[in-house]
């Protein structure tokens, strides 16, 4: 028998099709504290510049000021979440690592993290490779044999990368893996002509400038029709889903789409134990009020309620469970594919909690490999997809 996999639905798939009524103004009866703590991604990122905006709105129209503690990296943004220094994260995919207790999660010091998902942004923006315009790359098929950047411990950004191989029904073994020591350097050894591709966001400034070179740009195409290349895709990343993008560098716009992929940007996170008013009343202004927000910042219309994926990877907070039955958009099949989620990750804690309890190796590295070992065995024995070996 097959194992169950937490593969999502699209959001547009989804049939949100239930009635709505937004307020014309700021949502009533709010209440939220004097001031709220995050972490989000650094200054000058797509996150970092959603949450400030979000917080000119909630100071503006509820007095609630909003501190962003800005992180470069997972360890940064994480970190502070999981000691309970700040309540929420406005997190990219390793928020759904740490749920998985997998990559910088399965070592020692880490583990399973207990998080839940307040709302996430999926707005016309994308997330693939993009590939030098000079090499006649139309599908990922086309990329065999090609010179595919490999960035030194960035998780997120390798496993997009293999995702879109496989797409192609190709592995890192049938192309030339070239491996730099960072995102930004990557797309500089593109320009260069040292490497023909590496996994970006598709309107961040090093896509920009690829494009603007004289390789120029290409994002190769993802036949939404294709099942088991959309299959294997999200055997790899689970979390991506099939996208409309109609901002992409290259020249990609509302009359000019790329038939591709994404995955939400930013994942809005809290612990499981998060306060469960704070949670209900800051997903309400995220959702009632995003006609009158959704202007102030690029991405910010994604926080709507059609671009909420119930069906996705992480389970919700339930208190925005109850927050969508109350208004009546929850479902059946949400109900199902959220008790669901929630038993794949009590099932992962448990695990974490025997496994480090017998005497887990010393070794780093052991520990880890003897970890994912652990994780698999215990998701194999309820029937799932461990997904990451």
């Amino acid at each position: 028998m097959r194992a169950r996999s937490i593969r999502p639905l699209a959001a547009s798939a989804l049939g949100l099709a239930l009635a709505w009524t937004a307020t014309a103004g700021a949502a009533d009866d709010i209440n939220l504290p004097g001031s709220i703590a995050m972490t989000a991604y650094g200054t000058g990122s797509a996150g970092y510049t959603q949450m400030a905006a979000l917080g000119n709105h909630l100071q503006n129209n509820y007095g609630t000021s909003v501190r962003i503690l800005p992180g470069e990296n997972d360890v940064a943004r994480m970190t502070p979440l999981k000691t309970g220094r700040v309540p929420l994260c406005s997190c990219g995919i390793a928020s759904f690592y740490g749920a998985e207790g997998v990559f910088m999660f399965s070592g020692p010091d880490w583990g399973p993290q207990d998080i839940r998902v307040i709302a996430t942004s999926q707005a016309n923006f994308g997330l693939g490779l993009a590939v030098a315009g000079d090499i006649d790359v139309e599908t990922p098929a086309d990329l065999e044999g090609k010179r595919i950047a490999y960035i030194r411990g960035d998780d997120a950004l390798n496993i997009g990368t293999e995702a879109f191989l496989a797409f192609g029904g190709l592995s890192w073994d049938d192309v030339e893996r070239v491996e730099f020591p960072g995102y930004g350097r990557s797309f500089e050894g593109i320009i260069g002509n040292q490497a023909d591709a590496a996994f970006t966001m598709t309107v961040a400034p090093p896509a920009q400038q690829l494009a603007a070179s004289p390789r120029g740009i290409t994002w190769p195409h993802l036949d939404p029709d294709d099942g088991d290349a959309w299959e294997r895709f999200q055997e790899v990343a689970p979390y991506f889903q099939p996208h409309r993008v109609t901002v992409a560098a290259g020249g990609h716009d509302e009359d000019n789409p790329w038939i591709g992929a994404s995955y939400p940007y930013p994942i809005l996170v809290a612990n499981r134990d998060a306060d469960e008013e704070m949670v209900r009343n800051l997903l309400r202004v995220l959702i009632e009020d995003n006609d009158q927000y959704k202007d102030a910042a690029p991405g910010l219309a994604g926080w709507s309620l059609d671009n909420q994926n119930m069906q996705w990877v992480i389970p919700f907070h339930e208190a925005a469970v109850e927050y969508y039955k109350e208004t009546g958009h929850w479902t059946d099949d949400m109900q199902e594919h959220q008790d669901m989620l929630v038993q794949r990750h009590r099932t992962i804690r448990i695990a974490w909690g025997d496994y480090v309890s017998d005497d887990p190796p010393r070794d780093e590295d052991a520990f880890k490999e003897g970890w994912m070992e652990a994780r698999a065995a215990a998701l194999e024995d309820i029937d799932m997809d461990p997904i990451f070996h």
